[in-house]
């Protein structure tokens, strides 16, 4: 316990650590004061706990160094509910003012995007973009049933209905993205009025923002970007280990190493290691579940399939266990996460080749144990048969250091070399060489 305690300990120490120095390293480069500037921070993916954390990040950032403007680049299909609305709390209440540009050219704002982009100081598309499908639904990609889909989509429809008024808004267009899922390209997003800029490129859109007039809780700010120095926001370490750890696929083979390490520990009490490392696997899944679907019957399914490789290690079936085990994992790991999108999905491919390495290692261990069960014993009464010993007298017998009585058919003398058949007690049941 006290290794896995320090490991862990150690672990996390380092990622705090990592961040901070990072941290340290931006917020300490060389900024000409004349100049206004601008953080640029680019997000994409779906939206989940790394997204928010983010974004709140920067929003800090920010505010603490008295930038003229924060640029979020977005690029999303989506994503949670409660975390979308945490990220709107937080740009609506940034005292630097907060513009959502949907970039490069291809990107889009679906569904939680476009509450995002309603939220923000300035909402500004790229060409060739789109906006919209904003109609809330299940974790697995479907629609809500009946009176529990009225009340959420009552509840999106105000929500992005009040971030519509804040900045004047096409509201009418907000209110049927939700309802009826429209969508839209850049050009119509203008004509709208549900965004103020379009532009080609991030110089071009800045260029546009100059002198711009915006309104932040901190009260109005006037732009000024003629003279500026966009400074990007990197990507920590910790933040690349927690967006790697958003992946069905990373998350899956963390999922057989903690059950590996854990079943070996289980198996073999002692090792540490296998312990050690399973358990900061299930710690990092742990972490993951915040942004992932999950799905229970997935969970019960690979949780059957470790009893049964457990089981096929204490009590030897011929395969029986095993092959059940394989079959329950693998089902397991295609209804684990429980969504229509792909990306959310673990890939066959990644799933076929952990159960043919899972196979293999119970082949393995099932040929050591069945081996060592034949072993003949190395302790004991047992383990001393067959062993070859030196006579001392008559009765006696001198093996392993030690002097043991002896009783045999024939006559003993000293120094005559003897093999012991069986024992009984403390006594030796030999017979000469």
């Amino acid at each position: 316990m006290k290794h896995i305690n320090f490991c862990l300990s150690f672990f996390l120490f380092s990622l705090f650590t990592l961040q901070i120095s990072h941290a340290e390293n931006q917020s300490d480069s060389s900024l000409n004061s004349s100049e206004s500037i601008v953080y640029q921070l680019h997000v994409d993916r779906m939206v989940g706990t790394v997204m928010h954390d983010r974004i709140i990040n920067a929003i800090e950032l920010a505010e603490d160094k008295n930038a003229e403007l924060l640029l979020i680049t977005l690029n999303t299909p989506g994503g949670y509910t409660s975390t979308t609305r945490k990220i709107c709390t937080a740009i609506l209440n940034s005292e630097v003012p907060v513009c959502v540009f949907v970039y490069p050219p291809g990107s889009h704002a679906g569904s939680a995007g476009a509450y995002i982009l309603y939220s923000s100081h300035i909402a500004a598309m790229a060409y060739t973009t789109n906006i919209g499908s904003a109609h809330p639904v299940s974790g697995d990609g479907k629609d809500i049933d009946s009176l529990m889909n009225e009340k959420v989509t009552n509840d999106a429809v105000a929500q992005i209905k009040s971030y519509a008024e804040k900045h004047g808004r096409n509201i009418e267009w907000a209110e049927k993205a939700v309802r009826e899922s429209v969508n839209i390209t850049d050009k119509e997003a203008l004509e709208l009025g549900v965004i103020e800029f379009t532009a080609e490129t991030i110089d071009d859109l800045l260029d546009q923002l100059d002198s711009l007039e915006v309104e932040t809780v901190a009260g109005i700010a006037i732009l000024s970007m003629k003279k500026r120095k966009v400074v990007p926001i990197e990507m920590t370490i910790a933040e690349k280990i927690l967006k790697l750890l958003s992946s069905p696929d990373f998350i899956m083979i963390l999922m057989t190493i903690g059950i590996a390490g854990i079943s070996i520990e289980l198996y073999n009490p002692g090792a540490i290691l296998p312990g050690v490392v399973g358990v900061l696997s299930l710690i990092l899944i742990l972490y993951s579940s915040q942004t992932l679907p999950y799905n229970v019957a997935g969970v019960a399914l690979i949780v059957f399939a470790v009893a049964l490789f457990i089981a096929e290690i204490k009590v030897v079936s011929h395969g029986i266990l095993a092959i059940g085990g394989m079959v329950s994992f693998f089902l397991g790991g295609t209804m684990l996460f429980d969504s229509v999108d792909p990306t959310l999905q673990v890939s066959k491919s990644l799933l076929v080749a952990i159960v043919s390495v899972i196979g293999i290692l119970m082949v393995i261990v099932m040929t050591v144990v069945i081996r060592d069960r034949k072993r003949r014993p190395a302790i004991g009464n047992e383990g001393m048969v067959g062993l070859t010993a030196e006579a001392r007298s008559n009765e006696m017998v001198y093996i392993n250091g030690a002097l043991w009585k002896a009783e045999s058919d024939e006559t003993l003398h000293n120094g005559d070399k003897v093999i012991i058949i069986a024992v009984h007690k403390l006594l030796l049941k030999v017979k000469k060489i």
